[in-house]
């Protein structure tokens, strides 16, 4: 900035010269300057004002529009919250095959206690072990007077629960929003569904994660957003779930049974209709696992698929039927059962020491012949048994849709000599679960095809792997209808009128943990299809230690025990599955032609 000089030279000395006061220009200069300051001075501070002015208009603005928005929006109370924490609750519903619920979501509260907001902990912690009895009040009451600032209490709790936690009147203890797992039928289907838990875990939310059953198969499924919440459709059908779990429950007490399992499967598309374990758990309250002893005392043990068994005669279908399909042998075909008979050095007996004598290869199934058998399979050969026992899936575990299946291996010896081959044949020697054999005789049922149960409704049949021939499943299920249909039958207490049930008993001697057999303990199978005519379903009925105790001695064979109980599912279920009763014209007796 150039400054004006305040006594300019020329202008003093022109002054002097007309006879002025040089001092008058210096003060009007003053003056100038002065005015010329005050103007810098009155605009820059207009400016500032202006600004500022402009600033209190944007920021009122703004709260302004803020405030509009928040006064369009519901009401809600505000929540803390971690940032990078992202808890998915929501989880899928699952349903039955008619869409009725096994599985939904329930609304709860977790409770919580923040101590240093506390003002009578020793109250607090004194009311809180009256409403949960469970808890401990001298570690709740060291929790609440230590330097701990935030303590989980209850997971979840009932709207009761948190309506008397209220009426303590505690500030620091506190409520959090939760989603839990709920199960609207109880016991019903727990080894199927399984269970749920809590994964990650916020105050305001917590992961619900799948634990066992169903609910680990497909947790990231149920868990997926990109399925919009559609439910996840099942093959069971509840009300043919409820009346098979109530039979079998009715039967395990009547035959004094440790414990029993049921399948019962759609033999042309693969669904699993109903599968039951006995003892089951209330999914709801699911119990910890068996820290010691055997893990088939716990009632998380899931029979129908982990449990593998020797499942006895039943397995006598399968070498006859393969004896069919190699040409060996037709259903006339004469079997000599008489005794002696041993292979590598071990006798082949009967049951209770009978000899049938000469059997024809039907006659062998009705009878449950074990010589009969094992001469069939003789004739077959190790290595063409194996080939045939493994395309019908006795080699690897079920791909049934529950995270327990992988755990239900069948067990085979380590060398399949022709002692093996022999007692395989009559179900000694391999052991499988029940859901094995229940894939095994659908085979036979559907003509001839093996399919893979499903827990997944399906709607069409399964185009599976032929096995065997029309003619030779035909065959065999004549078969399986003389065994209940004969009255020398071994499950003739099995026939159901209008339904035509055809099966195989099994009894097997129940192995002792260290090695050896229980003499006064015995697995009792029946495998049944029906009707026999025309199949459209497999059952079958596995029951652990049964003892019928109406006759004179104890009986523990299948025919006694674990056909009945077949019997009366299969009564009870029939209707249910829309099948009509056929009436079958009975003999008649008693009655004398005369000409008129």
């Amino acid at each position: 900035m150039i400054r004006t000089p305040l006594r300019p030279l020329a202008r003093i000395l022109s002054a002097r010269d007309k006879g002025e006061n040089p001092d008058a220009i210096e003060r009007e200069n003053i003056r100038l300057r002065h005015e010329q300051m005050r103007d810098r001075s009155r605009r820059r501070a207009e400016s500032r004002l202006l600004m500022l002015g402009a600033m209190f208009f944007c920021a009122f603005a703004l709260i302004g529009g803020r405030m509009g928005l928040l006064a369009q929006s519901e009401p809600s109370e505000p929540r803390a919250s971690a940032a990078g924490i992202d808890i998915l609750a929501q989880r899928a519903d699952i349903v039955d095959r008619h869409g009725r619920i096994l599985a939904t979501n329930f609304d709860t509260h977790s409770l919580y206690a923040q101590p240093q907001q506390m003002i009578e902990p020793e109250r607090a912690a004194q009311k809180l072990v009256e409403i949960f009895p469970d808890l401990d009040q001298a570690r709740l009451l060291k929790d609440f007077t230590g330097k701990r600032k935030f303590l989980w209490i209850k997971k979840k709790i009932s709207p009761e629960q948190q309506q008397l936690v209220h009426d303590i009147g505690e500030p620091g203890l506190l409520f959090g929003p939760r989603e839990m797992r709920l199960y609207p039928n109880g016991n019903l289907a727990a080894h199927v569904l399984g269970g749920a838990g809590f994964g990650r875990e916020g105050v305001h939310a917590a992961e619900v994660i799948g634990v066992a059953g169903i609910e680990k198969f497909f947790d990231e499924r149920l868990r997926d957003p990109a399925y919009g919440g559609r439910p996840l459709e099942l093959s069971l059908d509840l009300t043919v779930q409820a009346a098979t779990e109530r039979v079998l429950y009715g039967g395990m007490s009547i035959m004094n049974a440790k414990g029993a399992a049921a399948v019962l499967m759609d033999a042309h598309t693969g669904e699993v209709i109903a599968i039951a374990s006995l003892p089951d758990f209330d999914p709801n309250d699911r119990p910890r696992p068996l820290t010691k002893g055997d893990a088939g005392d716990s009632p998380l043990f899931n029979r129908a698929v982990q449990g593998v068994y020797e499942l006895g005669s039943t397995f006598k279908i399968f070498a006859v039927a393969q004896a069919l399909e190699l040409g060996l042998v037709n259903e006339n075909t004469i079997i000599d059962t008489a005794g002696p008979m041993r292979v590598g050095g071990f006798p082949i007996g009967e049951f209770n020491n009978k000899n049938y004598g000469k059997l024809s290869a039907s006659d062998v199934i009705v009878k449950s012949s074990n010589r009969g058998t094992g001469r069939i399979a003789l004739q077959i050969g190790p290595k063409r048994q194996q080939e045939f026992l493994k395309s019908l899936g006795f080699f690897e575990p079920t791909p049934l849709e529950i995270i327990e299946a992988g755990g239900g291996k069948p067990l085979l010896p380590q060398r399949w000599t022709d002692l093996s081959t022999v007692t395989i044949s009559y179900g000694h020697g391999l052991s499988s679960s029940p859901l094995h054999l229940a894939a095994g005789y659908a085979a036979i049922a559907n003509g001839g095809r093996m399919i893979q149960p499903t827990l997944i409704r399906r709607d069409a049949p399964q185009a599976g792997t032929r096995v065997m021939s029309e003619n030779t499943a035909a065959a065999a299920r004549r078969m399986l209808r003389n065994v209940v249909a004969s009255p020398s039958g071994t499950a003739s207490l099995g026939e159901v009128p209008g339904y035509a049930v055809g099966g195989k008993t099994g009894t097997a001697d129940k192995p002792r943990p260290r090695g050896g057999y229980y003499e006064d303990k015995v697995i009792a199978t029946f495998a049944s299809i029906f009707p026999a005519h025309d199949p459209r379903y497999v059952l079958i009925v596995t029951l652990d230690e049964p003892v019928e105790t109406s006759g004179s001695k104890p009986r523990r064979t299948a025919g006694w025990t674990a056909v009945p109980v077949a019997a009366e599912i299969i009564t009870r279920v029939a209707p249910l599955l829309g099948l009509r009763p056929t009436i079958e014209p009975a003999p008649l007796t008693g009655i004398t032609l005369t000409s008129n």
